[in-house]
């Protein structure tokens, strides 16, 4: 009999004394402890059982769970002899940073002392217990969520040494989610004040910590180390592309179909394949996100799952007001290619909008992109990296994002397809006039705004749009190379017996006087030149079929022209 779905639960004990379903992923334990590492940051994407783990970890090390090895009983780790007598030996200090999403930097700090000061609440004994002087029980007392920042910054160190004498034994410290806070601050501007606070903290609690026997800290990002881990020597780093643990996150294949047969779903294997899987960590392919796989066997149902689980209002303002570029680089993966790039997996959030590479970095780091290969790059000395989307789930979230911005002009936009598809030149020039209006504005507001518009960062952001409107009827391409140079836009429709568009965008320029019907006849004029049709008629489009428009843009203004040989109103 297959055994109960359970959504939501990331307690260890709760899902072993209910016999919730659960995939085994203690060897984890026993392949950390042999590593013998100092301090560990684990970087996985949300939703990947990164706080169900740490809570194994806990269960498992910490003496408040001293004589508990029921809980581990029939799982791999309790097949070690050496490793049962190391249950429940050591003091744990156990904190999470999920929930610090403040949107101010005194809130965000507030919020971080006060978890700090429910800690020291676990541990009042220790006033009492013979182990502390005078003058550390008057600092334990002074620990709160207002306490003053040489008592923060120091608080976990100094709970360490007073666990230390109190239980005879070191310390194992578990920081989950310790990104959190790191993306608020960008994201809301106390980037700064924070990575300081945050940076004296970590020092004195991992690195200057002589009562730390080890420590693992967990996030999806590897924040970079000039920002808060300056001064941690001492740190072991495994990201999405490390070897390290690259099991222990994550469903492989066998255990997703597995499950599968225990639910008697082995019929649709193939089809959970293609929506969930695609997750790469180091060597190890084929990785399934669980959530989206446990939502699966609790419903049957297909769907967005684990994209549709918090928020991505960060990765969509990063691409929507990246560089034509980025925009670019989005329509290639949307259509189900891949791209080679240059970046580091150091997430330098103060430069997400300005450098590229930062951007992917942030997106492969969260899982909406998984790397094909990764080699280091011997010209730019840095590691390259093929990407591609992860999977279906992916590309759906990436698709109903574009959506949303579109979402307030989606009436509009229709409407100017269907002048676009009837050759109306007059209707396409009203609607088009009203979308650039809007989309300028909201693809144009960049980190380091110039002053001036972006008709290519606006073009390829109206692409985006196109393709998720028209997926499906047809196949839609930016700075394709035809003929003699590259188009703009071409909009080929799979049914052949339709008509195929070309665009072309131009820029009027007012410094020597030139005015948008020329710049639209400058447009035109390329097309024909550089025969940018060439592509379709290869394909069997009649030269009647290919439909030609030049776009000139003053500003924020916009006017579409038609070639001569288009046949509809004009």
């Amino acid at each position: 009999m297959a055994r109960t779905v359970s959504i939501g639960h990331q307690d260890f004990e709760t899902i072993r004394k209910n016999n919730y379903f659960y995939i085994d992923k203690t060897h984890f334990i026993q392949e950390w402890w042999k590593k013998g590492d100092s301090v560990t940051l684990i970087t996985r994407p949300r939703r990947f059982g990164k706080t169900l783990t740490m809570s194994m970890v806990e269960q498992f090390f910490s003496v408040n769970y001293m004589g508990r090895g029921d809980l581990f009983e029939g799982l791999d780790i309790w097949q070690e002899e050496e490793y049962r007598d190391l249950q429940g030996t050591y003091p744990v200090i156990s904190l999470s940073f999920a929930k610090v999403k403040e949107t101010t930097f005194p809130n965000t700090r507030k919020m971080i002392c006060e978890i700090i000061t429910k800690l020291y609440n676990r541990y009042d004994f220790l006033l009492d217990s013979g182990k502390l002087n005078e003058k550390e029980k008057e600092l334990y007392q002074k620990v709160s969520a207002e306490m003053e920042d040489y008592i923060a910054v120091d608080s976990l160190n100094c709970l360490s040494d007073y666990l230390k004498r109190y239980f005879g034994k070191r310390v194992i410290i578990l920081l989950d989610e310790y990104d959190t806070p790191m993306q608020e601050a960008y994201v809301n501007g106390f980037w700064e004040e924070l990575t300081g606070f945050i940076r004296s903290l970590f020092n004195a609690t991992f690195k200057t910590n002589p009562y730390l026997e080890r420590a693992i800290m967990t996030g999806i990002t590897r924040v970079s180390k000039e920002s808060i881990f300056s001064d941690l020597n001492n740190l072991k780093v495994v990201t999405t592309t490390s070897e390290e643990y690259a099991d222990c996150f994550g469903f492989t294949e066998e255990e997703v179909f597995r499950a599968l047969d225990e639910f008697g779903l082995p019929e649709r294997k193939e089809e959970v394949k293609g929506w969930y899987d695609g997750f790469r960590f180091g060597k190890v392919k084929e990785i399934y996100n669980p959530w989206s796989i446990i939502n699966f066997l609790d419903t049957g149902k297909v769907g967005p799952y684990w994209a549709n689980t918090s928020s991505n209002s960060l990765v969509g303002k990063l691409i929507r007001e990246g560089e034509a570029e980025v925009k670019a680089q989005m329509e290639r993966l949307l259509r189900g290619e891949s791209f080679y790039t240059v970046l580091d997996e150091q997430i330098v959030f103060n430069q997400l909008g300005q450098e590229e590479g930062s951007i992917w970095s942030l997106l492969l780091a969260s899982g909406y992109l998984k790397a094909e290969s990764a080699e280091f790059h011997t010209e730019y000395r840095r590691m390259e990296y093929e990407l591609r989307l992860t999977n279906l789930e992916v590309q759906v979230m990436f698709e109903q994002m574009i959506e949303g911005w579109f979402h307030s002009l989606r009436p509009v936009k229709n409407a100017f397809l269907q002048a676009l598809l009837h050759d109306d030149l007059e209707e396409m020039n009203d609607y088009m006039s009203e979308i650039a209006e809007e989309l300028f504005s909201s693809f144009d507001t960049g980190k380091n705004p110039s002053g001036k518009t972006h008709p290519e960062r606006f073009y390829h952001g109206f692409v985006l749009g196109l393709m998720v409107e028209l997926r499906g009827r047809y196949e839609i391409t930016s700075n394709g190379e035809s003929g003699f140079g590259r188009y703009d836009i071409m909009i080929e429709p799979k049914d052949k017996m339709q008509d195929a568009f070309v665009i072309e965008f131009k820029v009027a320029n007012t410094r020597r006087g030139e005015s948008l019907g020329e710049a639209v006849e400058a447009a035109l004029k390329q097309i024909e030149e550089k025969r940018y049709e060439a592509n379709l008629i290869a394909k069997g489009f009649a030269k009647g079929q290919i439909k030609k428009y030049g776009f000139a843009f003053r500003g924020k203004e916009v006017l579409i022209g038609a070639a001569k040989g288009n046949l509809g109103k004009r």
